[in-house]
Parts: structure tokens; C-alpha cells; sequence
């Protein structure tokens, strides 16, 4: 062993300019490696946070405008969803729709006010559903509850930015009262959404602040029974053509409905994010091979050099299968020496985006935890390994075709 590590100190002082930029080259295919799949690895949790966080076997259902003729209806017709939709949805697509929860939209420029301040936002009427379906995270209180529908209650949940801004940053909200037109509500809850700044209230109250109207302004559709793409886009036609008939528009008029279809978008996001980490492994492992074939031009000026000494060992009764240990041993060194230099690089580097990228909100993040956990820090291990003994075998192979007599001549 003592042997093997001064022979591989003699090939790193052989050339030290090129031991250097060759060795750079490989700790940079490393680094570059670990912190694109540190990245890679912040993308794919904070999808995997987001649609953990919310419903994601929901589709989102908005009535629009049919623009396509159909049984003697003109064209640019608004389709308006009634709260009938929901009985007739569920019925006749019970294969694929397990519950459906209606929406409703207070009137344009409302204003939610305290006495110090006041939000222009239109409140939203919900159901309890609604929460899990968004993603919300509650900061206190509660969420619109099953009591609250049944007795058509006058309570509030605030997104915690309105929540601040009428009553203050870090004054307690809940139990305050607002005012919502000419009614009071009671804050029964705030909640955390990275977009989301609804105002959420009962969507009995709701109804019976727009005067029992039947028009709803969404749906939300629980889906089940959902696998694959296909799935999702066989359910979605579903959809249009059963409300297409109840309505008089064309199923296959895409804007006469307007659907987010929550499913389709999971599988789809799941698929690309295994594109890019594939493609980030294919982007670090070809920057890393340009410095495995500087690695192995090394190896072979380092046989060339010591052509003398191979024929000496071959004279005195060396075996092949010895001095191709040696070589491949020493190039398998040299990689892993400036490999776990770019691996710790890598690892800090990482640790850097994660503090730079760090998000104060309590709720799902776009970009969490950029780092790469001992597997992939394993897989890497392996990589250098690998590449380090294809690197030395060339060169090892053509020091076994060197005759002992030619090496004693060689000087």
C-alpha cells in the first residue's frame, strides 16, 4: 500500500501544470453534477410539497363562452354553470366523479374593511373542501367548517397578508370582526397560500348575499379512479359532453368551458421532472468525461515515462495482472482525489442555494431543500470509481504489449 501511495504522489509530481488542470476538469464535471442535481432535486420537492399540500385529483370547472354553433344556437354565447350542474355531474359521471363542491363569487370592487383599513377583494363563497383542494396552510384559527354551511354563519378566513393589513402586523385576527358590504363577519382563521389571497366565506352565506341566486361562478370536481394522462383526458370529456348537453354547446368547444384539470397537470409535471433529472445526470456525466480522458492521456505519459521501470519489474518476474492493478489503481486515485473535491465543493455550493432560495412562508414552496441526499452522493462514488479504472485500463493494457527486453533498452 505504502508502494502504491508514493507511486501515485511520483505520477501527481511527474506533470503538476497538467496534473492540475486535469484534476480541475474532473472536480468540475463533479461539481457541476452535484449542483445541478441539487436544483434538480429543490424542483422535484418542492412539486412533490405542492401536490401533497392540495388536492391534486381535482378538476376546476369555469363556465365561458361557446363560440362554436350548435342546433341552431349562435356562436359567442356565456355559459353559466347552475347549482342543477352538480346533481347531474355526479349522476352521470359516477365513474369518475366522486363529489362535486360549487363555488361562488361576490360582486366586482367589494371591499373588506375594519375601522383602520380596508382590502379589495372579492370574497369567495366555499366550501370546506376548498382548503385541502388549494393547498392552504392554515397560520391560525380554523377554516370554513360543515356548522358553518348548515347555519348559513357570518365567518371570515383571511389570507395573512389581509389579515395584516387590517389589523396590523402580528396582531392577533382571529375573533376580530370585519366589515363585508354592509354585514359583519367574524375572522374565524388565517391561512398561508403562496398566491391564493381569497376571501373565504360559507357558500350558504354567500348564496344568500347574492339573493339565492342558483349561478355558480366554479365547480370543483373530485375525481377518482385516475391513473395516467389518458385517464385524466378521458374524464375531462366526459365532463364537457354531460354539461355540453345540459348547456346546448358544442363538447368539443374547448372555451365554452374552462377546465383545470389538476391530475393531468400532476402526472405531466411528474413526467418532466424525470426528464430533467435524467438530463442532468446526462449533462454532468459528459462534463465529467472530459476530464476522465485528460485523466487517461496522464496515464498514458505516465506508461511512456516509466517504460524502463515496467521492463525492469516484467524482467525480475512482475506479473501483467500486477502492474495493470497498479495503473488502473492509480488513475481510480487521481479521479476520486479531485472527484471529492468536487463533491465537497458541490455540497457547499448547494448548501448556498438553499439559504439564497430559502422562503419564509410556512406553506408549499416552488424551489425547497436544494441538496443532494447519501445516495446520490453514493451513485457519484460509484461514477468515479468507474470512470477512474476505464481511464487507467487503456493505458494499462498498452504497458502489457511493452516487451522486457525493448523497456531495458528505453531510457
Amino acid at each position: 500500500m505504502i508502494d502504491l501511495i508514493n507511486e501515485i504522489l511520483a505520477t501527481l509530481r511527474f506533470n503538476k501544470t497538467r496534473t492540475a488542470l486535469t484534476g480541475f476538469a474532473v472536480s468540475w464535471g463533479i461539481f457541476l453534477l452535484i449542483v445541478l442535481l441539487s436544483v434538480s432535486n429543490g424542483l422535484v420537492n418542492g412539486a412533490t410539497d405542492m401536490f401533497a399540500s392540495q388536492d391534486s385529483e381535482v378538476m376546476s370547472v369555469t363556465g365561458g363562452w361557446a363560440h362554436k354553433p350548435y342546433k341552431g344556437l349562435k356562436d359567442d354565447r356565456p355559459i353559466t354553470l347552475k347549482e342543477a350542474d352538480i346533481a347531474t355531474v355526479t349522476t352521470r359521471n359516477a365513474a369518475v366523479v366522486a363529489d362535486v363542491y360549487p363555488e361562488l363569487s361576490g360582486p366586482d370592487g367589494a371591499v373588506v374593511s375594519t375601522q383602520k383599513d380596508y382590502v379589495s377583494s372579492k370574497y369567495k363563497g366555499i366550501y370546506p373542501q376548498y382548503a385541502r383542494s388549494e393547498g392552504f396552510t392554515m397560520d391560525d384559527g380554523r377554516f370554513i367548517n360543515d356548522n358553518d354551511i348548515r347555519e348559513r354563519r357570518r365567518v371570515v378566513v383571511l389570507h395573512r397578508e389581509s389579515a395584516n393589513t387590517l389589523f396590523g402586523e402580528g396582531r392577533k385576527a382571529v375573533g376580530e370582526t370585519v366589515r363585508i358590504g354592509d354585514l359583519s363577519f367574524t375572522v374565524v382563521g388565517v391561512f398561508y397560500h403562496e398566491w391564493n389571497r381569497d376571501v373565504c366565506i360559507p357558500y350558504t352565506t354567500a348564496k344568500a348575499l347574492a339573493g339565492g341566486s342558483t349561478d355558480l361562478a366554479h365547480m370543483q370536481v373530485k375525481t377518482r379512479g385516475l391513473k395516467t394522462v389518458e385517464d385524466a383526458e378521458r374524464a375531462e370529456r366526459e365532463l364537457r359532453s354531460t354539461l355540453g348537453a345540459v348547456h346546448s354547446f358544442d363538447p368539443t368547444d374547448d372555451s365554452a368551458l374552462w377546465i383545470w384539470n389538476r391530475f393531468k397537470g400532476y402526472v405531466q409535471t411528474q413526467g418532466a421532472l424525470s426528464i430533467l433529472t435524467m438530463a442532468v445526470w446526462i449533462i454532468g456525466l459528459l462534463t465529467l468525461l472530459s476530464g476522465i480522458v485528460g485523466v487517461s492521456n496522464i496515464m498514458f505519459v505516465s506508461v511512456r515515462e516509466r517504460t524502463h521501470e515496467i521492463g525492469v519489474r516484467r524482467a525480475i518476474g512482475a506479473r501483467p495482472a500486477a502492474i495493470l492493478r497498479q495503473i488502473i489503481l492509480e488513475s481510480v486515485a487521481i479521479t476520486t482525489i479531485f472527484g471529492y473535491l468536487g463533491i465537497v465543493l458541490g455540497v457547499v455550493a448547494s448548501q448556498v442555494i438553499a439559504r439564497m432560495t430559502e422562503s419564509p412562508g410556512t406553506g408549499p414552496q416552488i424551489f425547497k431543500n436544494p441538496s443532494v441526499d447519501l445516495s446520490v452522493a453514493l451513485q457519484v462514488t460509484v461514477v468515479l470509481i468507474v470512470a477512474g479504472a476505464l481511464a487507467g485500463l487503456f493505458p494499462a493494457l498498452k504497458s502489457l504489449k511493452i516487451k522486457p527486453v525493448e523497456a531495458l533498452r528505453d531510457e
